[in-house]
């Protein structure tokens, strides 16, 4: 097994992208003006005026809708007194990330979509900008909100350095027991830190907010792939429990003709390679189309016309009902600009040393099929080019098959079946895919089912506490 890396908390180093430019980048100031921040912080004042809308309901519908159920009323309620560090607490007890998702979460149809006010015909309570304030300070501070636990003795190895091994992590040292988280990437995060738009959150960010879980005494081994540098069969002979928390596998094929072109290229990779490196060595086409509709999508359409493209293009086979991306989402990239071609499939990738356009036909929503649901028919004689000479993949992610299947790990309808004892599941391989807050609920469940199995008392979640109150 590679020695352990210690992490540097510094901006991480990607790998290259396989293509040179194609546009000459945009001056430095400009795309720094590009991917600032999509919502500036509150100061104080903002902050203290904000936090005097809340009506401090006692069963919050805000709190109710948060899958972590962060306790919001009581931590606006400190933010109002002036009492930042327990603020900061009560988010990050309930939500480790809390510090991402109050930049990336989809507030609008989680808490602020469910508070009180929208009743009244009011904005709802800027909740994750409240959230923001409250955890920036914890950051900025360096503040040591939580402490470990009384050693139990006991050793859990986690697979995975995203949301959700790092929720365990917390949660696991504060019970006391010993943690090692495995990565394979240099630093730690996961999507946190490599996919994520940079306008919604940077690097270091993610990074600080890893660095809290890290000083409560976890150990962090980066580097490591666990399958090729270490057998996972080791792993659970050395460890009392293993949370294996890898997230999931690379993008989809388009599974049409010409996608190994020069220029095809996937959107976390170009993501990825936008986070770790300045915004003037990321190439980006003149003309860039992304295929598929979800919020990775958004976010790599997005980011290539702020970094320059003369036009950025959405390719979605359906309609703009049926996009998985959510609606503020949708917004955001008309905003900026980017276009968006529906009832459009792919059939082929056109170029020769490169790829100069997307083949398409139309399609149309059909009879119902035996599922009961409308089927998608292409139109006849249909057939048209959407030039581009940049074209990225964003068509979804799979669970990571082979690695599942070598841990001896199978998902059954979001249930685990484990062939070894003690080997958990948390996050979006085991979810097939949700956001930062679901993946950090699951972590802390997992940090309560292996605290459990490794014969520590049960631990009363933040849901039973807010039920119980």
């Amino acid at each position: 097994m590679p020695q352990n890396n210690p992490v540097a908390f510094s901006a991480p180093q990607g790998p290259l992208l396989p293509e040179p430019h194609v546009m000459d980048p945009l001056p430095m100031t400009q795309l720094e003006e590009n991917f600032a921040d999509i919502a500036p912080p509150l100061n104080r004042d903002a902050a203290l005026l904000e936090s005097t809308k809340c009506l401090y309901c006692h069963d919050a519908p805000c709190m109710i809708a948060c899958p972590t159920h962060i306790d919001v009323p009581s931590f606006i309620k400190k933010i109002n007194t002036g009492n930042l560090r327990g603020s900061a607490r009560v988010i990050l007890d309930a939500n480790p990330m809390g510090h991402s998702c109050a930049r990336a979460c989809p507030v609008d149809v989680l808490c602020e979509g469910a508070c009180v006010l929208n009743d009244r015909d009011e904005e709802p309570i800027k909740i994750a900008l409240l959230q923001r304030y409250a955890t920036d300070y914890a950051i900025e501070k360096s503040l040591r909100l939580f402490e470990p636990g009384a050693a139990t003795g006991k050793k859990v190895a986690i697979i995975g350095a995203g949301p959700a091994g790092l929720s365990c992590a917390q949660d696991l040292r504060r019970m006391g027991h010993a943690v090692t988280i495995f990565d394979a990437h240099p630093v730690p995060g996961g999507l946190n830190t490599y996919g994520i738009a940079e306008y919604k959150m940077r690097p270091p960010i993610a990074l600080a907010e890893a660095k809290m879980v890290i000083d409560l005494g976890a150990e962090i081994k980066s580097g490591v792939t666990v399958g090729r540098d270490v057998a996972f069969e080791d792993l659970h002979k050395e460890y009392d429990a293993v949370l294996v928390a890898v997230g999931l596998s690379g993008t989809r094929k388009l599974g049409i003709p010409g996608e190994e072109l020069p220029g095809v290229i996937d959107a976390l990779a170009f993501i990825e390679h936008l986070k770790t490196h300045p915004y003037d060595e990321t190439p980006v086409g003149r003309n860039v189309v992304v295929v598929g509709a979800g919020n990775t999508a958004i976010d790599a359409v997005t980011q290539a016309k702020r970094l320059g493209a003369n036009a950025a293009t959405i390719v979605y086979r359906r309609g703009e009902e049926e996009m998985p991306a959510y609606e503020y989402e949708f917004q955001l990239a008309k905003k900026d600009g980017c276009a968006f071609r529906f009832f459009t499939v792919p059939k082929r990738v056109i170029g020769t040393d490169r790829v100069t356009g997307l083949e398409c036909v139309r399609s149309q929503m059909g009879p119902p099929g035996a599922d009961g649901k409308p089927t998608l028919v292409e139109v006849p004689n249909s057939t048209h080019v959407v030039e581009c000479d940049m074209l990225m993949r964003a068509t979804g992610q799979g669970r990571n098959g082979d690695f599942l299947k070598s841990a001896g790990i199978t998902i059954q309808s979001g249930s685990v079946v484990s062939t070894l004892p003690n080997v958990f599941v948390a996050g979006d391989c085991l979810s097939g895919g949700a956001e930062i807050v679901n993946a950090a609920a699951d972590g802390k469940a997992a940090a309560a089912a292996i605290n459990l199995a490794l014969g520590g008392q049960p631990v009363m979640s933040q849901r039973d506490r807010m039920i119980r109150a």
